[in-house]
């Protein structure tokens, strides 16, 4: 069995890392804005807020949803996007611990 040196460094960390990645774009971080604000939304509604196009919109909804910071449930032709918000509690509480952790010390 092959080991991955990313395996050496915990789960914590990797998801971190992960959740992170994540947000690593500005149409992903507008996308949470959104849901933040609406709740939940379609497709079309997130599409509408942007300044881009569905089939990209959709390909950052997936990268979004594969990390695990947001949910999308199917109904009928539509798939509705919401905020996993355990999840994102978490990135939350991972994040503020790392840069507290990398403060300056006085």
């Amino acid at each position: 069995m092959q080991i991955h040196k990313k395996d050496e460094f915990g789960r914590r960390k990797q998801q971190l890392a992960l959740y992170s990645k994540a947000i690593s774009h500005p149409a992903r971080i507008a996308i949470l804005r959104k849901l933040a604000e609406d709740k939940k939304c379609i497709c079309g509604e997130i599409v509408a807020a942007l300044p881009l196009s569905q089939s990209t919109v959709s390909q950052h909804l997936k990268e979004l949803k594969n990390a695990g910071l947001i949910n999308g449930t199917i109904k009928g032709p539509k798939s509705i996007y919401t905020l996993n918000q355990p999840a994102i509690d978490l990135f939350r509480d991972e994040f503020k611990r790392l840069m507290n952790n990398l403060k300056e010390r006085k």
